[in-house]
Parts: C-alpha cells; structure tokens; sequence
C-alpha cells in the first residue's frame, strides 16, 4: 500500500499527498483565514521542515488554497520549522507570533524553540520582524518545550496577554506541564510574567487558547502524556480559578491540537483527526491528519457544546427520507439495517428516543452482511459512555481504539438529535451536544443499521444522502 497518496478526504479539508498540521485560524467579516501547517511525510511524519500554508473558507465546504505565505527558514535560522502560533489583528496590521524551532539547534542541546513574530498588510503577504522578536525559555523552563504562543487584549489591564506551553526543568516524564504568560502595552516591549496556570496534570501544554463567550472566560489546551486530546476550563476572570466541567473534553483521541476561531455569527473548534502508523486499525496515532471543522456553542450551564457545522449538512443533496423505525426487545439485542449501500461519503440523521429499560443502543457503519463486521458507536447508557470499536472486536481485539469515548448523560423518554457524517475513512458523530471523530481503515461492506439492547428504540425524521455537493 502507497502512505503518500492515501488521502480519499472529499468532506473534510485535506490537500492531496499532505497532512493537515497544527491550525491557526482567524476570522473575521464570515471569512475564515486557515492557517496551518503542511506535513509532506517525505521521511515520515513531522520530519522534513514547513511554513504556514494557508487555505480561506466561508462556509468549510469550498476552499480557497494560497499554499505556503509564512515562509520557514533556512536550516540556520531559528524558524527551520515554523511551529504553531497565532494571528490577530491590532495597529492596523495582522500580527502572526509563532514558534521557532531548528531541530540542528536541537541535536547540539542549544535552545531549539523560540517565539517569534511577523506582520502582514493583507494575510497573504508576510514580512518577519526585522528585530525578531525572541522571546526565549526562561530559567528553570525546559529549553526544549517552549511553544504555540497565543495573544488577546486584556481590556480590564488595557494590556496585550501572550499565554504559550512550557515545561518546569529538563525532565519530560514530569508532570510540570504548564502555561506562562507575558504581558505587553505595545506588542513590542514584553514582560515575563511567569506561570499563568501550573496544575500539576500534564507532561506538557500545546495549543492554548483563551476566548470570551458571555460572562465567562474558556481556556483551551491540548495535551499528550494522560489522554492525548484536546481540553478546556472555564473562568469568570482572566485570573482564575480555572474550573474543570464534568465532560472537559470536545471530543476523543483522534482529534488533537485544536484552536478556535469567532467570525462574528459562530465560534468555530479547528483540530485535526490523525491518521495511523501503516494505516492500520491497530497501531497508534500520528501526528497529523486531516481537518474536521466543528461549532462551539454554550450550554445553559455555560459549559460548551460542539455539533457540526451547518453548511456541511446542507451541501448533502437529495436527501432520502426514510420511514419511522422502531426497535423493541426485552432481553436481548435487536438491529435493524436501515440502508443496503451506504458508499463512502455520506450523511445521516435522525431524532432518538429510548425507553427507560434499555442498557445501550448503537450505529452501525461499514458494515458487511455476509460476515456482520463493522464498526459501531455504541451509546452505553449504563455506564453512560459513547464508544466507537469494530464489531464483532474477534478475535479481541481488533483495534486499538484508546480514548475513542465519550462521556453521555442520556435520559429515557426524551428525543435526541443524532447525525453522522462519513467522509472515506473519517467517521464523526454528534448527540447532545457531544462529538465523537475516529480514523478507520477497513470498509467491511457499506449496510448502515441500528441496535438495541433491553428496551425499545424509536427513530423518527430519518434521512440521508450520499450526494455531496461542492
């Protein structure tokens, strides 16, 4: 099998023969700048050195690809690699700060990661700073592990707040994972100002974000030494504390390094769903993959939401609508294929309701008839956890599917909103407000059918296409 030229993305953002890398979006006017890096995987992932490419969209079902505008360095110069970052606009330029790193610099135990910072006129054209602006690990921070720089206006300290991921000492199985900040009045004259939050919980912090959503202030990170994905925290002030939501998460495993971007009308979450080692369901994750666009909402309880971005529903034409189904059991499982031939790239939707006996119920894709394999989004209601595995998971297991859960909080009786998008090998699926993406490799057969186990399950305005239209 080919590894370079694998990509099959029709949905989703991906260009052929690269991976999609960490993302640095911006919006504004309900245009979204995506600016990200792309991986060529010339020696493997994250090998060979990549500037900011950049990619524009209002509605994430039509692109518009400038290819690289943040040019990377020489294998001299500090950005051999440019690294994550952020843009925003201030002083009538769009400023990029981004992270410097030379893995020579890294071989000779020099300081490999630096931050540093470009403007630009019109997004497209950039020129770095003459006078770079070099904003170095600190001492007693690990000089290997300085990174992914974000910038806001502080409006209560009429001040510039720069957060970005360090690490405390050289030890990287440590837990001293945390986030410091500068602060500046100019963009030019930075003050170090320490640790802005240091839980003791992770190895290290990446992607860092801080928006404002009503009253409150929402932190976002992701992280890769306990569960490998993309969190948040939520705050009245810029200052803490920084409080844990019961489900901190926006998603599992297989959707990392993720930042936002307000466009006026919506919040928008941009991560990437990594691709596999060898392209096998078993093997581990790789850095990068392809982008998934999904909204950010907030809840009633102020927590956040995430559901699918409407424009990508809507460019599924001729929607076939199918007749009201239910499923009923009382003691064993019962399934129900509500489509023979799914392809490949498609969209399901439909409204659920459970009765009060049922232990779980689930979807199932890919599916083959003949041997019954699959993979499933199981909705266990007993221990309130939405999973994703092949079944039959014989002989166990057949995939490596760590951290592809979600926690659930599903009630009997009451009706639920359920969508699945499959885009080739990406399948994504939302209810109540929670995600779920997972990275496949085998398409046993294309039925798509429905179970349940101990109860009665009810679907109703079921509809879905195959029919994508850019």
């Amino acid at each position: 099998m080919d590894l370079k030229s694998t990509n099959n993305q029709q949905i989703y953002y991906q260009p052929k023969d690269v991976w999609v890398g960490d993302i640095m979006p911006y919006a504004q006017d309900s245009k979204f700048y995506i600016y990200h890096q792309r991986d060529k995987r010339i020696h493997g992932p994250i090998t060979d050195p990549f500037g900011w490419s950049l990619a524009t969209t209002t509605d994430f079902v039509h692109y518009d690809d400038y290819g690289e505008v943040l040019k990377r360095g020489s294998d001299q110069d500090w950005d051999q690699f440019a690294y994550a970052g952020s843009v925003f606009e201030a002083n009538g330029k769009i400023h990029a700060f981004y992270t410097g790193f030379n893995k020579e610099f890294l071989k000779e135990g020099k300081t490999s990661q630096i931050l540093l910072h470009a403007t630009s006129k019109d997004f497209i054209h950039w020129t770095k700073s003459k006078n770079a602006l070099k904003l170095e690990p600190q001492p007693g921070y690990d000089n290997r592990n300085w990174r992914d720089p974000s910038v806001i206006w502080d409006d209560t300290k009429k001040e510039y707040l720069l957060i970005l991921g360090a690490r405390k000492g050289q030890d990287k199985h440590k837990l001293t994972g945390r986030l410091v900040k500068y602060t500046s009045k100019d963009l030019e004259n930075w003050q170090f100002e320490g640790d802005f939050w240091a839980p003791n919980l992770y190895t290290m912090f990446e992607m860092p974000q801080l928006f404002k959503m009503g009253d409150w202030w929402y932190l976002i990170y992701s992280e890769y030494s306990v569960k490998n994905k993309v969190f948040y925290r939520m705050s009245k002030s810029l200052n803490g504390p920084w409080l844990k939501p019961k489900d901190e998460a926006f998603d599992g495993r297989a959707y990392y390094a993720a930042r936002t971007a307000f466009d006026g009308k919506r919040r928008v979450l941009f991560g990437w769903v990594p691709t596999k080692v060898g392209l096998n369901d078993m093997n581990n994750y790789e850095w990068g993959g392809t982008f998934v666009p999904q909204e950010i909402y907030q809840r009633a309880d102020n927590t956040l939401g995430v559901r699918p971005v409407a424009e990508i529903c809507a460019a599924f034409a001729n929607k076939t609508a199918i007749a009201s189904q239910q499923l009923q059991t009382t003691d064993t499982l019962e399934e129900k294929e509500l489509i023979e031939d799914t392809g490949e790239h498609f969209y399901f939707h439909t409204k659920i309701s459970f009765s009060k006996s049922v232990s779980d119920f689930s979807i199932r894709l890919y599916r083959n008839p003949a041997t019954d394999e699959s993979y499933e989004f199981r909705f266990n209601l007993d221990e309130n956890y939405l999973t994703l595995d092949k079944n039959p998971c014989y002989r166990w297991y057949q995939m490596m599917n760590k951290g592809l859960n979600r926690p659930i909080d599903l009630k009997a009786g009451k009706e639920y909103d359920l969508k699945v998008i499959v885009d080739d090998n990406i399948l994504t699926i939302y209810l109540n407000g929670t995600a779920l993406n997972a990275r496949v490799y085998h398409k046993f057969g294309h039925t798509l059918s429905v179970t349940v186990t101990n109860g009665t399950l009810r679907l109703e305005q079921i509809e879905f296409s195959n029919d994508y239209r850019k």
